[in-house]
């Protein structure tokens, strides 16, 4: 379901594909200007979540270093930066979507 250029679509890594107890915790999109996402809260401890915000944020800052020629540590902080902005405003809502779409994996 994707329009991407192919240079930009995600795969599985063999490694999550050939486990079968992985579990999809979380998809995101930029779409209309703003973060869409849908989530599973798979873990008993919320922390291990963050903790994985966190690597996601490390990886992020790699791929920024690899693709775009950053300073991977300045675009760490960057990430950091933009993280704690959103924590700072405390003005997140949660929005839920109607469940008329049905896709690959829907439940």
């Amino acid at each position: 379901m994707s329009n991407e250029p192919t240079e930009f679509q995600l795969s599985v890594p063999e490694s999550v594909a050939s486990d079968p107890d992985a579990v999809e915790v979380l998809r995101f999109w930029w779409s209309r200007g703003e973060p869409v996402m849908t989530l599973k809260p798979a873990f008993n401890d919320p922390a291990k979540f963050g903790e994985m915000l966190a690597v996601a944020a490390r990886h992020m800052a790699h791929g920024y270093a690899v693709r775009h020629g950053h300073d991977e540590r300045a675009a760490y902080n960057q990430i950091l930066t933009g993280l704690s902005d959103v924590i700072k405003a405390d003005n997140v809502a949660t929005v839920v979507e109607p469940a008329a779409f049905k896709g690959d994996n829907a439940r």
